[in-house]
């Protein structure tokens, strides 16, 4: 039986990895190392500043770069990169490993090997981006598993989803149950964690900015957790995994977080299958067994300058007693690994970390998906076909998945599994309807644009706005919710840097000077308003990555500022004072009380470009609490109906005013 939509899917899927590695050849391996350095995928040089062995056995370097300090780079937390020497006539001159995290100058990698190299003190260091193709082996794997399925769950599931038949509940799905006096859910929420425990093949929690959604879903998740052994519970990146690990352990839950340490921020090591192994007592003897046999294989390679029979017997002995070692080693850790796995009630991964060795004997009743607006629909059948039952959480409103393929994006990739399911299945569809994050005004333009009005402020946020306390005890409003600056007629035209290498791979960022000015005499404006340990937290956001760095660098160099701003990979919380600057994709699942929004595109043609994509923007105006100021050009944005609609809800329930007001 032909099954044309994932056949389609596999197509698609080659073609994003063709232009995927195309572009890194493009931009990285084919350029000499200058441009690599200054293109930002490459750093170098380094120097060496700590070395030593993480969790899993697995040797690690801290380096920190001596040029171009502060700049701008490619490199993030989770990439696999190539830890290189430039030094002549060195011996494999590489290392590969994956980056555990980036702090300004400084970088730690998790090396894919024991040892350090014996090079390392020599010099002329540096670090390159390697394409990881790994994912997309995984995912043609599971697309091709979903088509050969037939006869079994998988195929069911399958066909369910493509709404080939209806899906079914168990009896009571829309009745309270016991469960429900004792929970601190809304009634929507409530309605969609029954939802969940009475699907017998899919649940979908739609999950709108502020809702809950997570909330929402660890509660279903902790309920299933008595009915079934072990749940599994995935996202599409490992922010969002390690989250769900933080919110399922904080309820009580036995969680193992599997995937490669490197990739795991630092405070959820702890509930990884390397350190629960290394707490457990049986760990230390299987240490000492992996010592002795790393002592016998070093034995049995040691040099000598002739080798006579009874050398030569001995060596031999050595590395079979090293064998033995190591094989009496694996069988122990294995048992033990098993041990742990199975006393886990929930077990987190990414979706492509699903596929991971030790879980490729296991079945599961239900996967959990969180975040499934951000998946392609390939990499959520990873865990799929691992399980009998699924469960999808996301908002198919907010930032969609990275498609780095035009034509690929156009012909149905980009679309999602929880898109199709809304469409083909939308009675297993629950809407969390109840907001907690924002004022009334600011979550009004989205409610309306996106949800069709469902959606209702909670009383503790509806008129929740910024409040200063004047001299003479009176509470004064400060700005807001919402408010439009206008820079239509100011001359705040956009500029454009070239920020891609290669003549088919050269981009353009664009950057708006003027608009980052009046951004910052509008932020001075509020700040003073507040005592020092009074101030509202803020978030300065832009569509552009130039905008964003010229706004940081502006901040960084004045003097009232510059002591706010919030470091990149520095952890923060959202109620901290601090300024943080970053793309909207970056600050995605993050909310301030007042949120700065740069479009950036001012221009006579009336092009928009990233600003096109609506539900990026629906992400960028629904993190702010109590105040949004959206800044761009009307005359460059009012052609477009989306944004026309928005001017007019401005105009209507917020404020507009014009850059004029804020020049000096």
């Amino acid at each position: 039986m032909q099954h044309p939509h994932f056949t389609r899917q596999l197509e698609l899927l080659r073609q994003e990895k063709e232009e995927d590695l195309k572009q890194f050849l493009q931009a990285v391996r084919e350029r000499p190392l200058s441009e690599r350095v200054e293109q930002g995928y490459t750093w170098y040089p380094l120097q060496v500043l700590q070395t030593g062995f993480a969790l899993g056995d697995k040797a690690f370097v801290v380096v920190e770069r001596t040029t171009r300090l502060y700049e701008p780079h490619q490199l993030r937390a989770g990439q696999s990169v190539n830890f290189f020497t430039n030094q002549p006539h060195v011996e494999q001159p590489e290392k590969q490993g994956i980056i555990n995290y980036v702090e300004r100058n400084r970088m730690k990698i998790i090396l894919n090997s024991r040892d350090v190299p014996d090079w390392i003190g020599q010099g002329l260091l540096g670090v390159d981006t390697l394409f990881d193709d790994r994912s997309y082996r995984e995912m043609e794997k599971a697309l091709e598993k979903v088509i050969k399925a037939k006869g079994d769950r998988l195929a069911e599931l399958r066909d369910m989803m493509s709404g080939k038949f209806p899906p079914s509940f168990e009896p009571g799905f829309d009745q309270p149950a016991t469960w429900e006096a004792e929970s601190s859910l809304n009634d929507s929420q409530k309605s969609a964690v029954r939802n969940i425990l009475h699907a017998r093949d899919v649940a979908v929690i739609h999950g709108p900015p502020g809702t809950g959604k997570t909330t929402t879903l660890v509660a279903a998740i902790k309920l299933l957790c008595e009915r079934e052994s072990t749940v599994l519970v995935t996202a599409p990146s490992n922010t969002a995994a390690d989250l769900l690990t933080e919110r399922l352990s904080e309820q009580g839950l036995e969680v193992v977080r599997i995937g490669n340490i490197s990739r795991i921020d630092d405070h959820i090591l702890p509930h990884t299958l390397d350190a629960i192994l290394g707490r457990h007592p049986e760990s230390k003897n299987i240490k000492k067994v992996k010592i002795q046999a790393a002592d016998y294989r070093k034995q049995a390679r040691r040099y000598k300058r002739s080798f006579n029979a009874e050398d030569r017997r001995e060596r031999e002995h050595l590395k079979l007693q090293a064998r033995e070692l190591e094989s009496w080693a694996k069988t122990l850790e294995d048992r033990l690994v098993e041990q742990v796995l199975r006393g886990a009630q929930a077990i987190t991964c990414t979706l492509v970390g699903a596929a991971h060795p030790l879980l490729e004997r296991y079945t599961f009743r239900t996967c959990v998906i969180d975040e499934a607006a951000q998946a392609l629909e390939p990499a959520a059948w990873i865990p799929i076909a691992k399980c009998s039952r699924v469960v999808l959480a996301g908002d198919p409103f907010q930032l969609p998945p990275t498609v780095k393929s035009l034509d690929a994006a156009r012909n149905g990739l980009a679309k999602t599994l929880i898109e199709r399911c809304l469409e083909t299945i939308p009675v297993v569809v629950s809407l969390l309807t109840m907001q907690y994050r924002m004022h009334g005004a600011i979550m009004g333009f989205s409610n309306q644009y996106f949800y069709e009005g469902a959606l209702q402020a909670h009383d503790s946020v509806r008129e929740k706005r910024l409040l200063i306390l004047e001299p003479g005890g009176d509470v004064v409003t400060v700005f807001g919710p919402v408010v439009f600056v206008d820079t239509a007629g100011t001359g705040f035209e956009e500029r454009v840097q070239e920020a891609g290498t290669g003549n088919s791979s050269r981009s353009l960022s664009r950057y708006n000077p003027e608009e980052g000015l009046l951004i910052r005499e509008h932020l001075l404006q509020l700040l003073e308003k507040f005592p020092v340990d009074a101030r509202p937290s803020v978030g300065i956001l832009s569509p552009y990555r130039e905008q964003v760095n010229y706004l940081e660098q502006m901040i960084r160099q004045d003097e009232g500022l510059a002591g706010l701003l919030h470091t990149r990979g520095q952890t923060v919380a959202p109620s901290s004072n601090l300024i943080t600057i970053n793309t909207i994709d970056g600050f995605q699942g993050q909310e301030r009380d007042v949120i700065y929004l740069s479009l950036v595109r001012s221009n006579a043609k009336h092009e928009i470009g990233f600003l096109s994509d609506y539900r990026r923007m629906n992400v960028a105006m629904t993190r702010a609490r109590m105040l949004l100021v959206v800044v761009g050009d009307s005359a460059t944005i009012g052609q477009n109906k989306f944004y026309q609609s928005f001017l007019n809800y401005c105009d209507q329930h917020g404020s507009y005013q014009t850059a004029w007001e804020y020049m000096r």
